[in-house]
């Protein structure tokens, strides 16, 4: 953790939810942006490299970051339920941390996969300002579609050499909606070596 990082306590429908907040160093609040890890029983964690580096992107366009444990991870209460109890996770952070106010959600991997779903439970309750799905894990799980009228304020980001979620998998799912993949060449399913790159493509997203 940096100095403007700070550990918090939440709670999920498992129990006590593990969650550390990033805070911009100066100038006003812009919203809050709720960050999911990839998959629990691969190694994934809040402390995974493109879930930071999502956060830092946030930060430096003047959100507050908030990464969480999924249930089951490092001191979160229970254990992996393969979607709804994460999602159910995710909810329950957003209702605390953010219950009202501007709003952004992202995530990585299997968490792109979780965001896709609370994303679309919110859809009809509140508005949700930028949506960043990183590594999309459609190949692995039933990705929700993104609402249309949400099209232009979603960054979807995929690496061309993915070896764990192929990229012909993500474009299966965004063809019917007609939403747009950004396609990193060359790069793998953790963005090895383009950390800056990815860090700077959703720096332009929410600058946009």
């Amino acid at each position: 953790m940096n100095s403007a990082t700070q550990a918090i306590g939440l709670h999920g429908g498992a129990g006590s939810v593990e969650a550390l907040r990033d805070l911009p160093v100066d100038g006003p609040v812009r919203g809050t942006v709720i960050i999911a890890h990839p998959h629990p029983l691969y190694g994934g964690t809040m402390h995974n490299k493109v879930v930071q580096t999502l956060a830092r992107a946030f930060v430096q366009c003047g959100w507050q970051a908030v990464r969480f444990n999924f249930r089951g991870v490092g001191a979160s209460a229970g254990s992996h339920d393969g979607g709804p109890g994460e999602v159910a996770d995710m909810r329950a952070v957003i209702d605390q941390v953010v219950p009202e106010g501007p709003v952004a959600l992202a995530g990585f991997s299997f968490g792109a996969y979780v965001t896709s779903h609370v994303a679309q439970a919110l859809h009809l309750q509140r508005s949700v300002e930028k949506l960043v799905l990183v590594g999309t894990a459609a190949s692995r799980f039933s990705v929700a579609p993104v609402p249309p009228d949400w099209h232009d304020r979603t960054l979807v980001i995929h690496g061309e050499q993915d070896d764990t979620v192929a990229l012909s998998s993500v474009m299966d799912w965004a063809r019917p909606q007609s939403l747009p993949v950004t396609v990193i060449p060359g790069v793998a399913h953790f963005f090895h070596g383009q950390l800056p790159l990815l860090r700077s493509l959703v720096v332009r997203h929410l600058q946009a």
